[in-house]
């Protein structure tokens, strides 16, 4: 009876996380859909290119950031799947100690955050939107 109490748990656990996965992945998609709209008020207000590409590289590394956060939800997804899959023997609902385990500080949270933000997923609205801005700024 135990085991099955505990496998109801961990999914539980597993529908509250990919949920939340789920919707770190759609704030991603509105950050990058506001760098369009910003880029294109910026344009229509006739902005420095320059304040144009610092706010563009604002919102790149603020979901860099969102996606990082993301990030740390999937180990244990896996982890609860294994678990789900195995009957294994982890605890349900430890997503916050399992995380204290591997959690970053320092350089080290920056080099994870600069890492999510040249992922290609993540890069490419930005990149491609300075380079529009770049190519004005040489016709």
């Amino acid at each position: 009876m135990e085991n099955k109490m505990e496998t109801i748990d961990f999914k539980t656990e597993w529908c509250l996380l990919q949920n939340q996965f789920d919707s770190y992945e759609k704030h991603s998609l509105y950050i990058k859909l506001l760098s369009v709209i910003a880029l294109l008020m910026a344009e229509a207000l006739s902005m420095s290119n320059i304040l144009i590409i610092l706010i563009l590289t604002v919102l790149w590394l603020q979901d860099a950031i969102w996606k990082t956060f993301q990030s740390r939800i999937e180990p244990r997804l896996l982890q609860l799947e294994g678990c789900i899959q195995e009957g294994g023997e982890n605890a349900p609902f430890q997503f916050n100690r399992e995380y204290q385990k591997v959690r970053l500080t320092g350089l080290s949270l920056i080099a994870e955050y600069i890492s999510q933000s040249i992922r290609p997923t993540v890069a490419f609205p930005y990149v491609v939107l300075i380079l529009i801005l770049a190519a004005q700024c040489l016709l």
